[in-house]
């Protein structure tokens, strides 16, 4: 206030500029204050510790009292180092916190998969970029409903290479491709041309990030950060870029959850859409309680892979609070990544609940496939269900506890090259084993299906190929089924050719999959010597009739 009343206009020209960069530059100091949001309970007990150590400090006449005080701060925020972040307990009472607050729902019988997805993401990822021009990239593909079908959705956007284009030019087409066909298209029919003008790699007020962050009001500045980007079609048919919001709740160790999302329209740029995006940013915020009003955000992938990855981590404290601690571990697990898989758990699948004692939706579901902590230990224990439209459950089904045997994913790359030796595995990687469930020989039975993805030496993406070698593993037998891309529908039936003698002799089951057939020869034959149908007599019942009564009287007389 003293500033103020000296210098007059300067000190009310520097206090206006500085509530101005407050609010334009709101996006760029966003992440401190998210910061200071996640770590607020730590930052007030090392400032309360601080204050009083150093008021007590300066109270202290003594050299060796003095030198006593610092010594004690110095092993507190050492100690409070040490465990809070290299043995990462922080983290730890985070992920308790999920745990505690998640709605958990155990099933008893797992559900079928459907429209089995062919292509592994890093392919379809691959093959877009190559068919796009030098000046511009595409989106990370996502999974998601469209008109009733699933499919990979990617903007073809503004290269990062180039800054220019960056500035000036917009989103301009969008790739949606089927997901369930072996031969994804990227030609006209599947590049929808639709506009754009807030994008991911476009700069300043026009990236997506910071048009989303400017949304916010002051409460979700400090508690709301922009998670993934989805592109798909509203109610009305029209395309709209899809923000996921990650929320962050709690005091003591604040935790990550779903926080709806902010829904981008397309359109062009122009000097309205200026002003609204550097004053008050893009978006229609919608949060998770007003989902359901939007049939085109239900059934629908809309959670981040940051929230259900927490989530689906935090069923190793089933066992307890000190299960996962290193010197127990009785049922603590993980989430098993391949260092040979780009593309990490969760994997986006089809489930179909119907046929199970539950009131689960069909429809897209992050998985994941938890094995135990042990590098040497990869048995399935839990396979994991996410609604993948943040709906507030999680499904979990415990193969441990049912002593099922079954592999888990880590489990599958060797069991895949060990089946085929000739093989160069040095180019050639499988990846990506999302689960397919299906009704077979009567029992549901999981296996994992796998892509070979090729990659060039010195390269760190697969290359994309229309006729992938496909592979299905037997979670509890583990045999490795190599099956034909171009024909799902004969999947099951070569599975069973390939395992039905196994089957047969330890489960003691039937015979399935016989068909019928039938001799069109002998039947014509048949037919043929046919020549005529006999005339029956009406009379002659009662001919014979009165014939035996004539013989008795005979036999009688005699």
């Amino acid at each position: 206030m003293r500033l103020f009343w000296k210098n007059g206009k300067p000190a009310i020209l520097t206090y206006i500029l500085l509530v101005l960069a407050l609010f334009f530059f709101r996006d760029d100091y966003q992440p401190v204050l998210l910061f200071l949001r996640k770590y607020i309970f730590i930052i007030l007990l090392s400032g309360i510790v601080l204050f009083f150590g150093l008021r007590k400090f300066r109270k202290t006449a003594s050299t060796g009292g003095r030198l006593g005080i610092l010594g004690i701060l110095l092993v507190f925020f050492g100690l409070l180092y040490a465990v809070g972040w290299h043995f990462k307990m922080y983290d730890y009472m985070k992920t308790y916190n999920v745990f505690n607050h998640l709605n958990k729902v155990e099933i008893n019988e797992l559900p079928l998969t459907q429209n089995e997805r062919i292509q592994p993401l890093r392919n379809i990822f691959s093959m877009a970029n190559e068919s796009v021009g030098e000046t511009k990239d595409v989106s990370l593909p996502h999974l998601v409903r469209v008109d009733g079908e699933n499919k990979w959705t990617m903007a073809i956007q503004p290269s990062e290479k180039y800054t220019l284009q960056q500035i000036s030019d917009n989103t301009e087409e969008v790739f949606s491709v089927s997901s369930t066909t072996p031969f994804p298209r990227f030609s006209s029919e599947n590049r929808i041309p639709v506009v754009f003008s807030i994008g991911e790699s476009l700069k300043f007020s026009r990236n997506t990030y910071n048009a989303v962050v400017q949304r916010f009001n002051p409460w979700m500045l400090f508690n709301y950060e922009p998670g993934d980007v989805f592109y798909m079609k509203n109610d009305s048919g029209k395309w709209v870029e899809v923000v996921s919001l990650i929320k962050w709740k709690g005091f003591l160790f604040p935790y990550p959850t779903f926080g709806g999302v902010m829904v981008i329209d397309n359109g062009e740029h122009d000097i309205n859409d200026y002003f609204e995006r550097v004053l008050i940013g893009k978006g229609t915020y919608i949060s998770p309680d007003e989902m359901n009003n939007h049939p085109y955000l239900t059934r629908q992938n809309t959670l981040s892979e940051k929230v259900s990855r927490i989530q689906a981590e935090s069923l190793k404290f089933l066992g307890g609070f000190s299960d996962p601690l290193p010197w127990n571990m009785e049922t603590a697990v993980k989430i098993p990544d391949l260092p040979d898989d780009q593309n990490e758990q969760p994997f986006v699948t089809d489930f179909d609940f119907s046929d199970t004692d539950t009131n689960a939706y069909s429809g897209l579901y992050h998985w994941f496939g938890l094995e135990p902590v042990g590098d040497e230990r990869t048995s399935l224990t839990f396979s994991v269900f996410i609604p993948a439209d943040g709906t507030d459950k999680l499904y979990y089904y415990d193969h441990a506890a049912k002593k099922q045997g079954y592999a888990g994913v880590s489990a599958m790359p060797l069991k895949v090259i060990e089946s085929r030796k000739e093989f160069d595995w040095t180019v050639n990687k499988p990846v990506e084993f999302r689960p397919y469930i299906k009704d077979i020989a009567g029992r549901k039975r999981m296996f994992f299906l796998g892509t070979i993805s090729a990659i060039r030496e010195g390269s760190d993406n697969f290359d994309g190929s229309a006729t992938p070698d496909l592979a299905l593993i037997d979670a509890e037998y583990r045999d490795v089924i190599w099956i034909d891309v171009k024909h799902p529908s004969q999947w099951d039936k070569t599975v069973y050719d390939q395992l039905n003698e196994a089957w047969r002799s330890s489960e003691g089951i039937g015979y399935y999959f016989v068909e019928q057939t039938k001799d069109i020869d002998i039947v014509e034959q048949a037919i043929d010597s046919v020549l005529a149908i006999p005339r029956v007599d009406k009379n002659a019942e009662e001919i014979e009739r009165l014939q035996r009564q004539i013989d008795s009287l005979k036999s009688i007389e005699n």
